[in-house]
């Protein structure tokens, strides 16, 4: 027998985004199809992420809203049974005493104003219609983009964040505060670099919370006035978004050790003693360079029995200490600068087995030298080595 569903009822309903309609006939009515579209929309969020929704005033705005609706899909009798057949998770048992809900006698707006959300003309009246609202306004601000007229004055920019990136020099953190936008800063968001190239004057919204419209440069050549509250969402929302880290500041290493330097290790340069055909031929030319935590002398003590050594004793030819750094960032730097020469050279084993040995590179120890000097002055992203000069080169803009 179908249920009669009072006035009161009605409005508790359209809380939920529902309208009353009537029955259909031979199936569930359209204010009931919609419950139960609602619950699986929270169902979708708990796959998605899971936890339930929670009341959190730095939470995703829709995490929120689903919190909302799901505390209203359990003081419901009707609609806890209704939904509950459905109810794969088991959200509708969970305890009613602790709920977090706001006050019944708030109108639409002032939901919204608690959530943190700003109603804009017209007004909003029904919450069923918040999410799709807020779904298409942040696609907007990031799909709300326009041709960048001077682009080719931030392409070098994001070609060298890309560069620190590859090297180590800056990395990817999840975005966590909005303080994080200033000017001058990174970001990844929907799969793009974002550059914060202005930063307007900050002001504060109806709520008291700070805003200000920012020009954001994107690497695929659009840009965009959006709110510093719009890239803040944009950020939040994107599972993938991230925040560009600056580049390490000051030299990599130096002289001068502050107190509360932490070592990292050492870079080390070694020149072979090998009779091998090819070593002995380029004796000065052919180097190791490798990073390591131990004591050098102690790590190459019985060179000629290691394949990583040639099986042959070798020179210690130069050390650099390293502070305050990931040594497998800086090694997997410094091959990268001399890939192009690294010697193609087999060794067999004390076994007889063939090994190929790393580290091991034809290039001067001269431009080694220069090349951790470039380290230290944060310039080496902007170099590449050139073996027929045999020298650093500065890269060719693309």
């Amino acid at each position: 027998m179908a249920k009669i569903f009072t006035d009161e009822d009605d409005a508790l309903l359209a809380e939920l985004g529902v309208e009353p309609e009537v029955k259909r006939s031979g199936g569930r009515s359209a204010r009931e199809e919609r419950i139960i579209a609602g619950f699986e929309e929270v169902q979708r969020f708990v796959d998605e992420k899971g936890h339930v929704p929670r009341h959190s005033e730095d939470g995703d705005i829709f995490e929120r809203l689903y919190a909302v609706r799901l505390d209203r899909l359990r003081e419901q009798a009707e609609c806890r049974e209704l939904c509950l057949p459905l109810d794969r998770q088991g959200l509708l048992h969970g305890s009613l005493d602790h709920l977090t809900v706001p006050d019944e006698d708030l109108d639409d707006d002032a939901l919204l104003a608690e959530l943190g959300i700003e109603a804009e003309a017209p007004a909003i009246t029904e919450l069923r219609h918040v999410r799709s609202s807020a779904e298409r306004k942040a696609a907007d601000e990031v799909a709300n983009r326009e041709t960048c007229a001077n682009f080719d004055r931030f392409k070098p920019l994001f070609e060298q964040v890309q560069r620190e990136l590859d090297t180590g020099m800056r990395e990817t953190r999840p975005f966590e505060l909005k303080a994080e936008i200033e000017k001058g800063r990174f970001f990844i968001v929907g799969g793009q670099k974002a550059y914060v190239a202005e930063k307007g004057e900050v002001t504060l919204t109806d709520q008291g919370r700070t805003d200000a419209r920012l020009r954001v440069i994107f690497d695929n050549g659009t840009e965009s006035n959006m709110l510093m509250r719009s890239l803040q969402r944009a950020l939040n929302k994107d599972e993938a978004g991230r925040r560009i880290t600056d580049p390490v500041a000051g030299p990599l290493f130096s002289g001068q050790v502050d107190q509360d330097d932490q070592a990292s290790g050492t870079i080390y340069v070694l020149r072979s003693k090998s009779d091998h055909p090819m070593v002995a031929t380029n004796r000065e030319l052919v180097h190791k360079i490798g990073v390591t935590s131990n004591d050098v002398h102690q790590r190459i003590k019985g060179a000629h029995l290691q394949t990583t050594y040639l099986m042959a004793d070798v020179e210690l030819i130069a050390t650099y200490k390293l502070y305050n750094l990931s040594r497998s960032k800086l090694e997997a730097l410094i091959h990268r600068i001399f890939g192009s020469v690294r010697l193609d050279i087999q060794i067999l084993d004390r076994f007889g087995r063939p090994v190929v040995p790393e580290e091991w590179f034809m290039v001067p120890f001269f431009v080694i030298d220069e090349a951790v000097e470039k380290i230290k002055d944060g310039t080496i992203t902007n170099y590449v080595y050139d073996p027929s000069k045999a020298a650093l080169v500065e890269r060719c803009a693309n």
